[in-house]
């Protein structure tokens, strides 16, 4: 963004006021980012005792979230879900209209979206954000944030968001940055459980934490380096619905799968994570795909029935 447009768009210049709602280590460590850029920043959070190392590091604290709101058009939530939010903002939606709601916080796209359409109906902007680095991270080189909503609003503020991490635009629809997010998180997720039980594995055999971990994350770390290195990425072939198996099948994938569930089994493992990987291959193998990729296995994961988009605790909020 150049000059002209952060003088035409005020809120996104050095000194712009910003609010920050929810202290955790994450709403923290943004806080502390838009302060060391120059932003003026207000922060609200429901154990106040949270707000006393950002606000003597120059952050003023409001005293109610209808305060918070006021103190700028820029409206950053750290929460724990959306949930959070509405019990934060519901008794503050008449200092909603003419901010900026970013929302950083993790939950589903449907509830994202019914979020979006809340925020709207008091006149307010709404961005999702999914930040993509631990807290200590936030505002290095090294961090991004994936954002969606409306383009006009995330170019209004993308200055000031820029201080947080690279903004990654990813469109209009407010649930794109938030499957973004989950999607991210489901491969890391799952890969800590994986390290956790091969961790575990390698201990019933006598070798400590220390030794096995860095061999695990070696083995971790070249994944991406073994996929980006075949002549055509499985992303490419994915798309055209072709699964060559002319060098790791499904069969032997599978086999491989089975091999290791009957090892957890005889350790005495929790075979829940080992389990799920296998019935991957099993449903590909039933399905006459032994032959293919394991990129096949996609089918499975892409027809299994659903339980429901709103599957956690809670239920679903109607926006309102």
């Amino acid at each position: 963004m150049n000059e002209n447009n952060e003088q035409q768009h005020p809120t996104t210049s050095r000194n712009s006021a910003v609010t920050v709602i929810g202290l955790g280590p994450m709403g923290q460590a943004i806080t502390r980012t838009l302060l060391t850029a120059g932003h003026r920043v207000t922060v609200w959070n429901r154990t106040a005792g949270r707000a006393a190392g950002v606000v003597a590091d120059g952050a003023t604290l409001a005293a109610t979230p209808g305060e918070a709101l006021e103190a700028g058009d820029l409206v950053i939530l750290s929460l724990t879900d959306y949930q959070a939010m509405y019990a934060i903002l519901d008794g503050a939606t008449a200092s909603l209209a003419g901010r900026t709601l970013v929302n950083l916080s993790s939950d589903t796209p449907d509830r994202t979206r019914e979020a979006a359409a809340w925020a709207a109906g008091h006149r307010a902007a709404f961005l999702t954000g999914g930040v993509m680095v631990p807290a200590p991270m936030v505002g290095t080189d090294a961090a991004h944030v994936y954002y969606s909503g409306p383009g006009e609003v995330m170019d209004r503020h993308q200055a000031a968001l820029a201080r947080l991490g690279t903004p990654k635009y990813l469109g209009e629809d407010p649930g794109l940055a938030q499957m973004m997010y989950q999607a991210q998180l489901a491969v890391f997720l799952t890969t800590l459980s994986a390290l956790m039980h091969a961790t575990a594995m390698l201990g019933t055999a006598g070798m400590k934490a220390g030794e096995a971990l860095p061999e695990l994350l070696a083995s971790a770390d070249s994944i991406g380096a073994i996929l980006r290195a075949a002549e055509e990425t499985p992303g490419a072939a994915l798309d055209a619905g072709e699964h060559p198996g002319d060098l790791s099948t499904v069969t032997m994938m599978g086999a491989t799968a089975d091999h290791i569930v009957e090892t957890s089994a005889t350790l005495g493992l929790d075979l829940a994570l080992p389990l799920a990987v296998q019935a991957h291959y099993r449903h590909a193998i039933d399905n006459g795909h032994g032959g293919d990729n394991w990129t096949r296995i996609i089918d499975g994961i892409r027809s299994t029935p659903s339980t429901g988009s709103t599957g956690s605790t809670g239920g679903v909020r109607e926006p309102r």
